[in-house]
């Protein structure tokens, strides 16, 4: 009989057979060949070809097992690293994720016999941080590369800017505190004691400008001139003590309340903080890689979520379909003027504001604060990647 047709049913249905996962006891390793059932293993293990391997992997077995121990490690962690990142995750889920691939290494191939004690061995190693729970073994991947090790740096530098700029703010709005306390009781009056020459006297009270009188009251003049019990004098007049005039530079201070020097600091540290990273979420931006291909070169998306600062989950406008990219694979949209925008960088860095116009020849844009403690402010000079289109 004839060799079955390639568009036979028969030759068909085995192709249809031959795809996805088949049975672990039916793969050989040393030959990467797949059986489908007992019968073709049993072929298989007879033929010269598996012969022929089993000689060569007799004469130093344990180079081959340390072969197929380092790719399997290799693509586990691989996996780990590109899947689920420094996510705390099980085992079984990446080892299944793992397996579904249908030229993957087989676990009876490697050094390990489980899947546990190769958890154990990542564990002891170092590569990953593993603990034990009633559910199973959990593993989380020790991302140990020279660019992530700079970025954290840079991250924990950043955090400790900030904070030494919060303490700086703090103790600045102290000092304005302390200060204005300073100057009330400078002009809070000083209280002295009241003396009179004689008890039988009225004491008579004046508020004006914060001094007050003792004063016997004056008889009026009657019809034959002035009484003759008019008494000879008066008794002495007690005054407050005025406070001291304050000085020049005094003056000069208070003519800035606390509130506007603290917002002058802020504005100045605002104009010089600049930062490497601009993503922002609910803003639109343009796609320039052209490693994802021609479906996703120039196309537009929203920024849905911002990762580490410097990664973004957009996702497109026109398909809908999810990415996760870089900020250097991606370019801020600048819209029609009067149109809203999001100030990604600079001294104005997070508020809403207003494109007015946009300037060609050196690349930046007129635009209108609409938030913070600087609306209706106008700012001109913007460049092009500071400023990009609200969702």
């Amino acid at each position: 009989m004839g060799k079955t047709d390639f568009l036979s049913p028969k030759a068909i249905a085995n192709r249809i057979k031959s795809k996805g996962l088949q049975k672990l006891r039916w793969y050989c390793q040393m030959c990467q060949k797949q059986c489908r059932d007992e019968n073709g293993f049993k072929c298989h293990c007879m033929s010269e070809s598996h012969q022929r391997q089993l000689l060569l992997a007799s004469e130093n077995p344990q180079q081959f097992m340390d072969y197929f121990s380092e790719e399997f490690r290799n693509d586990f962690l691989e996996l780990l690293r590109r899947r689920f990142g420094t996510k705390r995750v099980h085992n079984n889920i990446v080892y299944n994720e793992y397996i579904s691939h249908r030229e993957h290494i087989h676990m009876n191939a490697t050094q390990w016999e489980t899947l546990t004690d190769f958890t154990k061995w990542l564990g002891r190693e170092g590569f990953c941080k593993v603990d034990e729970t009633p559910k199973g073994w959990y593993i989380q991947y020790i991302d140990r590369d020279p660019e992530t090790i700079r970025r954290q740096q840079e991250q924990e530098k950043k955090k400790k800017q900030d904070l030494d700029d919060e303490e700086k703010t703090a103790r600045f709005i102290e000092e304005q505190v302390r200060r204005g306390l300073q100057g009330k009781e400078q002009e809070s009056p000083v209280y002295t004691e009241l003396n009179r020459e004689n008890d039988e006297e009225k004491v008579v009270f004046n508020l004006n400008k914060g001094a007050s009188t003792s004063t016997a009251p004056q008889p009026k003049p009657g019809l034959f001139g002035p009484s003759g019990l008019k008494t000879a004098g008066t008794a002495p007049t007690v005054k407050r003590r005025e406070t001291p005039p304050a000085s020049g530079e005094a003056k000069e201070k208070k003519r800035k309340t606390a509130l506007e020097e603290i917002i002058e600091f802020e504005e100045g540290k605002k104009k010089s903080a600049r930062t490497d990273y601009w993503l922002q979420p609910e803003i639109v931006v343009k796609i320039v890689t052209k490693k994802l291909g021609e479906k996703y070169h120039k196309k537009k998306a929203v920024v849905k979520e911002v990762i580490n600062k410097y990664t973004a989950v957009v996702k497109l406008i026109d398909s809908g379909d999810k990415l996760k990219l870089d900020q250097t694979h991606l370019e801020t949209v600048i819209p029609a003027p009067g149109k809203k925008v999001l100030v990604l960088n600079g001294g104005y860095r997070g508020n809403e504001a207003t494109l007015v116009c946009i300037n060609e020849k050196t690349f930046s844009a007129t635009i209108d604060i609409e938030s913070g403690p600087l609306k209706g402010r106008r700012v001109e000079g913007v460049p092009y990647e500071d400023i990009s289109k609200q969702a």
